[in-house]
């Protein structure tokens, strides 16, 4: 029995172990495998570069900024999506998207810092 392209169908020659006629129906395959796992991460990746571009435009050249978590959401910042989290020694915890974090005070304020 022939073996056939995984993608297009087409009959195989060359190597047993050959599973693709080509580079392109390869790439197609594995795209098509990935799709729904790649607009997901697609989505996320957008929110956090989103989250840092906000940070980066309120503290701008300062190092440490207080403001208002209102004003940061207001702005399109979602809080719930993060990269890491930072728990200090005095039991406080900065949330970041990538190296900007922020920290949340009392009355929806918020401490905006930049790392390194």
């Amino acid at each position: 029995m022939e073996k056939q392209c995984q993608n297009c169908s087409k009959p195989l020659k060359g190597r047993a172990d050959k599973k693709f006629c080509d580079e392109n129906c390869r790439n197609q395959y594995n795209n098509t495998l990935n799709s729904d796992t790649n607009a997901e991460m697609r989505k996320i990746q957008n929110i956090l570069r989103k989250n840092r571009r906000i940070l980066q435009d309120v503290l701008g050249e300062n190092e440490k900024l207080k403001t208002s978590l209102k004003k940061l959401t207001e702005k399109g910042f979602l809080p719930d999506y993060l990269t890491h989290l930072y728990n200090t020694k005095t039991g406080s915890q900065y949330r970041y998207s990538f190296e900007y974090g922020i920290m949340l005070l009392e009355e929806g304020m918020v401490l905006i810092v930049k790392k390194g």
